[in-house]
């Protein structure tokens, strides 16, 4: 006899993570290329080696000093953040706290390939609105997606995978379109690389308004993408639900640890970031001057719109050492992290070499 599984779960979509392959650069999971910090890392093993509070402990469930330096980062107050393994585990917790059968979860398309995944799980309907021509979210679409039956819309800025952001005015008349019961995540994930005179800032409207939950992560900028740790700002009735869904001492005694010292540390990261931004500008002039639509983005990589070609493509950069995020169907691509000079410099070889 076999044991019995949510029917649901046949149609779900599988996460396909960035590959690892021996030898070759990897360029597929929007990273950072630089090392852990030397004061990241001090942390971390001071957290292994205390005695009263080491990793024999559980952590602390709420991580308070975490939270607490979140709310001087932020500017917001405590009660109104949280902390998550991660702002794709928050995702979920959204979804858990707002949808269910029946309801349904608007986010646009091509978007984070997470949206799908934790809809479903909670037995919701995602509804897929497509990107405009230009490879931006389009808000007037994702309002008149809008049904009885939304709970929770994503609108990803700068967007993954295609780079994009969106603009503050049309940002503002599209949450003016959305009933007040349904919530609106604003995820930001790549927000540090994010240099548009034009683009928002989501915590403005999570402060400001209480269907807007603004969601970011330590991941990229800050370089903790191994220890999983994001937060999300909004009303503290949001907070509260999501701190109801969320699986208890998910966030580990190492990863609240090496926050506050990344936190800590932004002064350090900032110039690295401003590589990163530096080299997004050579590698899109470059991939421009070899023949490749390339939209403007404003997140740690760059997007090709190169569709029924994306998987030839991804297969000719690893037989030339580079590892790309390929989305092989009608409305995909080839995403590509902004890595360092050097590993840039080998990926436009690649490029400069297959033909278009």
């Amino acid at each position: 006899m076999t044991v019995r599984t949510r029917p649901a779960l046949d149609s779900l979509p599988a996460y396909a993570p960035g590959r690892n392959v021996p030898g070759a650069i990897k360029l597929a999971s929007n990273e950072l290329s630089f090392p852990t910090l030397p004061s990241v890392a001090a942390a971390i093993a001071e957290a292994v080696g205390q005695d009263a509070s080491g990793i024999n402990r559980y952590p602390d469930n709420g991580a308070a000093a975490l939270v607490a330096r979140l709310a001087v980062h932020t500017g917001a107050p405590t009660e109104n953040i949280i902390a998550g393994c991660g702002s794709v585990a928050l995702c979920q917790q959204l979804v858990q706290a707002t949808a269910g059968e029946g309801d349904e979860v608007v986010f646009g398309w091509r978007s984070f390939e997470a949206y799908p995944i934790v809809t479903q799980i909670t037995g919701a309907r995602a509804v897929r609105v497509p990107v405009t021509s230009g490879h931006r979210l389009d808000l007037a679409a994702l309002s008149a997606a809008v049904t009885s039956a939304t709970r929770l819309i994503f609108v990803c800025t700068p967007n993954n995978p295609t780079g994009t952001a969106v603009r503050r005015a049309e940002l503002v008349e599209f949450l003016d379109t959305i009933p007040q019961d349904v919530l609106v995540v604003i995820d930001e994930a790549y927000r540090e690389f994010d240099t548009g005179a034009e683009s928002p800032d989501g915590l403005d409207f999570a402060l400001s308004r209480p269907n807007v939950v603004s969601l970011r992560t330590l991941s990229k900028a800050y370089g903790l993408a191994g220890l999983r740790v994001g937060y999300a700002v909004g009303d503290p009735r949001v907070i509260t639900a999501l701190g109801k869904v969320a699986i208890p001492f998910a966030l580990n005694t190492l990863a609240q640890a090496a926050a506050l010292a990344a936190l800590a540390a932004r002064g350090e990261l900032a110039p690295r970031w401003q590589q990163v931004i530096s080299e997004r500008s050579r590698v899109t002039a470059a991939l421009a001057e070899h023949g490749y639509q390339v939209p403007p983005s404003q997140a740690n990589f760059v997007w090709l719109p190169l569709r029924e070609r994306a998987a030839d493509f991804a297969a000719h950069c690893e037989a030339h050492q580079v590892i790309v995020r390929a989305f092989a169907d009608a409305s995909g691509g080839v995403r590509m992290t902004i890595g360092s000079p050097p590993e840039n410099d080998v990926f436009l070889q690649a490029a400069e070499s297959f033909a278009l």
